[in-house]
């Protein structure tokens, strides 16, 4: 029992006259299932499991959360049942240990999809039980500290959903050291250079700042002495390597100019003192204008306080300095832990029900979002760092990401008050809706009953919030607008047979028809008919009975014969004219068409357009297909090809530096110029390329499709 020893000594410093014996149990079943399995790292995974379990400990979280902090990975590696946790550990302890799992049993179509749904997941649980987060944030510490010893690509992984979804998790829960710490080493495997270079730095001058430390602590002391304020203590510390990172990049500025690398925190009595301490501070030093904010007056949405001040300090360095009491500052540095809801017997504060509510109504925000790639940029944005901390008349804090509009703090009161915002007033003035705000604004939102989003709206607001709301109900919109010329669509073609909707319903008919056009239901149909996703004759095909189906088709059958019989009597009369030789047609225009880009190799077949002369399609371009079939006619490509012709590529490859120079590389070695490539980054860091090339004919391409292929970094490639 030595790995629970001191799991069980910190436990027992808190939890007093509390059985641990729930504790000592769940110890011995992890030893029993999960023996001498090794975690990713290659250490112990029951070593693990006491990790993360004892993180929780320092928390000083209730005992059920510590146990399941200690069976997290039963499920997920499947050792255990989720009725055989709630029969040896309880309900509470099943839950929280089910809510942590990742999903590792069900297939996605896509990566994205299976990223995006097990968060999905994990966002249900929190919103039902708020230490399901707790749980998977200590278990995403220990992983993290131990990412030196994984594979780079899982490393990376791992540090990019830590930054992006953990470390703002973290924070939303008010636990700023566990956000920090997140942050730091997520940095340090997302961009090693740079945390190397600033690591270097920060230890080269360790000395020089210590020093400066000690003289500003000094100074404080004798002024709020003078002043009759006698502080608990005063702090100066390191500010984290990721926020210098921030501020470099923010402000596009050298290392060696950011002089407030270290941060000043003074722990006073009272809320009064709060104020007279910064009073002192900005009388002997010069505070920098917007970088004083009150946190106590109007805290945070994580229940945080304090002063905040950026003061030009000795020597004339920026230092940074908050101003508080000592509960803030336990509350500022536990968050939630600080005043734990489960603890036996200890009723909920206002502040940490609305903490939990704020959590709940992200949860719901999210959850509505279906799209994969839209639900991961939603994730992200909802988990934004505050920049702007407006108010409404009553004096409510609304935290909001710098450039934040009016109708984003609408979307932030209520979805309603969004919906029907016509108009805003910032500080007693009307506004226009596209005004950025700033932290301490005034806002009262105007609205009227008739009022609905504009498209326009998604180009102005910053909030994934908004932008999720705006978006469902203009889909919502268009799904009604679709529904209801699809009916309109419908009815008429039923018409045409006599048949009506009702009838089609109390036929029978209605189940083979949906099952013939992939649609699970009647409002289904019509909105793919009323979109475009069903076109006409695809319904008129459906909707046929079918001997009348069956006299379609050997209508159609007829028809076809009889134009190839014409045909062939036209090729034996006129050989030259047997297909149309691209590059020799005189008495006829000919163009290639943009939409499928057909070059010499491909199955070709012309289209008589109206007054346009011939188009060229590939056989196969759906464009095409849905033309009338009595406008096409036979081509070929002529014997002598000199000219060279444009088709487009779309590659999907691991995304890195070289990435770029590397294809271009490959498609030039291959004799194929370039006329237009494009590249973004998707949520999964994958390299998304298109590029236009002109080459010779198919030949060409599928040798160059081949090279690129055989790249290491090059996951797809495809025609367009």
């Amino acid at each position: 029992m030595t790995n629970i020893n001191n799991l069980l000594s910190l436990t027992a410093g808190y939890l007093h006259d509390v059985d641990l014996t729930p504790l000592k149990n769940a110890y011995a079943f992890i030893c029993e299932r999960h023996g001498d399995q090794k975690h990713a790292s290659g250490e112990p995974y029951i070593q693990h499991l006491v990790e993360v379990a004892s993180s929780l400990a320092a928390m000083k979280l209730d005992l059920d959360t510590v146990v399941a902090g200690l069976l997290h990975g039963t499920l997920k590696e499947e050792v255990a049942t989720l009725a055989e946790l709630e029969k040896k550990f309880g309900q509470d302890v099943a839950h929280i240990v089910d809510g942590a799992t990742r999903i590792t049993h069900v297939r996605y179509n896509s990566k994205l999809a299976h990223q995006a749904e097990n968060i999905r997941k994990l966002l249900l649980a929190i919103g039902a039980d708020i230490r399901v987060l707790l749980v998977k944030l200590a278990d995403r510490l220990q992983d993290m500290l131990i990412m030196d010893s994984v594979d780079e690509e899982i490393r990376r992984h791992k540090a990019r959903e830590t930054m992006d979804l953990y470390a703002p998790l973290a924070s939303r829960l008010g636990i700023e050291w566990l956000k920090r710490e997140l942050e730091d080493l997520a940095f340090k495997y997302l961009f090693p250079a740079e945390y190397e270079d600033l690591t270097r730095h920060l230890e080269s001058t360790f000395e020089e700042r210590q020093a400066y430390v000690t003289e500003v602590i000094n100074i404080l002391y004798d002024k709020l002495k003078h002043n009759r304020v006698y502080p608990v203590r005063i702090i100066g510390r390191p500010k984290h390597i990721y926020s210098i990172y921030k501020k470099l990049v923010v402000q596009k500025i050298p290392l060696e100019r950011v002089y407030d690398k270290v941060a000043f925190r003074i722990i006073v009595r009272t809320v009064k003192e709060c104020y007279e301490t910064l009073g002192t501070v900005h009388g002997e030093w010069t505070p920098v204008p917007g970088r004083i904010k009150d946190f106590v007056s109007a805290p945070k949405s994580n229940n945080y306080q304090s002063l905040h001040t950026t003061v030009a300090g000795p020597h004339g360095h920026f230092i940074e300095i908050q101003i508080r009491t000592e509960e803030m500052d336990k509350v500022a540095q536990e968050g939630v832990a600080a005043h734990w809801a489960y603890k036996e017997g200890q009723k909920i504060s206002g502040s940490d029900a609305r903490l939990f509510q704020d959590l709940k109504k992200l949860v719901q925000t999210l959850q509505d979002v279906e799209d994969p790639g839209e639900f991961m940029e939603s994730v992200r944005g909802e988990l934004f760092e505050p920049d702007v901390y407006a108010l409404t008349p009553t004096g409510e804090v609304r935290e909001l990401p710098r450039g934040s509009t009016p109708i984003d703090f609408a979307y932030a009161i209520h979805t309603a008050v969004g919906d029907t915002c016509v108009g805003a007033k910032v500080n007693g003035q009307m506004v226009q809706l596209k005004q950025e705000l700033q932290s301490g604004d005034i806002v009262e939102i105007l609205t009227k009953k008739e009022q609905h989003p504009k498209r326009a709206w998604l180009q102005i607001v910053k909030t994934s919030r908004a932008k999720t709301r705006i978006r469902q109900w203009l889909r919502r919109e268009e799904r009604e607008r679709s529904l209801k010329l699809g009916r309109e669509i419908c009815e008429k073609e039923l018409r045409k047979y006599n048949i009506s909707i009702r009838g089609l319903v109390k036929g029978g008919h209605l189940r083979l028809l949906l099952k013939d056009l992939r649609c699970i239901s009647l409002d289904d149909l019509m909105i793919k008919v009323g979109s475009g996703g069903i076109t006409i004759p695809q319904l008129v095909r459906s909707l046929q009975p079918e001997e009348f189906r069956e006299a379609e088709e050997k209508r159609r059958e007829a028809e076809m014969l009889e134009r190839a019989r014409r045909a062939e009597e036209n090729r034996a009369q006129t050989p030259a004219k047997e297909s149309i030789d691209i590059d020799g047609v005189d008495d006829m225009l000919v163009k290639i068409s943009q939409c499928c880009r057909p070059i010499p190799g491909d199955n070709i077949m012309g289209f008589i357009t109206t007054g346009s002369g011939i188009s060229i399609h590939r056989a196969d371009c759906p464009n095409l297909r849905a033309t009338d079939p009595s406008r096409w006619i036979d081509v070929s490509w002529s014997g002598a090809l000199k000219t060279t012709h444009r088709t487009e590529l779309f590659i999907k490859a691991e995304n890195r530096k070289s990435i770029l120079a590397e294809v271009s590389g490959t498609i030039s070695s291959d004799d194929a110029d370039i006329v237009e490539l494009t590249a973004r980054t998707n949520v999964e860091n994958i390299a998304e390329i298109k590029v236009v090339i002109e080459i010779v004919d198919l030949k060409q391409l599928q040798i160059l499709q081949q090279h690129l292929q055989q790249m290491p970094e090059v996951i797809e490639v495809r025609r367009v």
